[in-house]
């Protein structure tokens, strides 16, 4: 009886996120809350935007761009995430002026059917930093 009510639950909970399905597009942004090459709080930042288009449901690609209020001032990124289910995700990015690329991995949060807040984190394989992000995103459905 567990089992079933189990069930039952798990397949309302599905219907009720909605999530992204293929020709979706995913516009996010973010903001570094923690990165590993910051000596002060507050004294660096770097923010991000992307557009991602999911090509099958749980496989998108993206483009965007990121700005360093010190040093590095923005670079071109361009990218992919694989969705393991609706909420976990997985993400290779190449960061095009800051000659770096950055592999991580991170949660979203359905906020209703197109708002979503996403944590995540990512090591960056050339400067070999690692950094901690949140942001928000917006799916348009297609």
């Amino acid at each position: 009886m567990k089992r079933i009510i189990f069930s039952l639950f798990i397949l309302l909970c599905a219907r009720w996120c909605s999530a992204q399905s293929t020709h979706d597009i995913l516009l996010g942004g973010g903001l570094d809350l923690l990165k590993t090459d910051n000596k002060e709080l507050f004294k660096k930042t770097q923010v991000g935007v992307e557009a991602n288009y999911f090509v099958v449901r749980h496989f998108s690609v993206g483009a965007g761009g990121e700005i360093w209020s010190t040093g590095q001032k923005s670079s071109f990124v361009m990218g992919v995430r694989w969705y393991a289910n609706e909420n976990i995700f997985v993400r290779f990015r190449g960061l095009i002026g800051a000659n770096d690329a950055a592999i991580g991995g991170g949660y979203a949060w359905a906020l209703n059917k197109a708002l979503r807040a996403e944590a995540m984190g990512d090591y960056y394989l050339s400067s070999q930093k690692f950094g901690i992000r949140a942001g928000l995103s917006y799916v348009i459905r297609r």
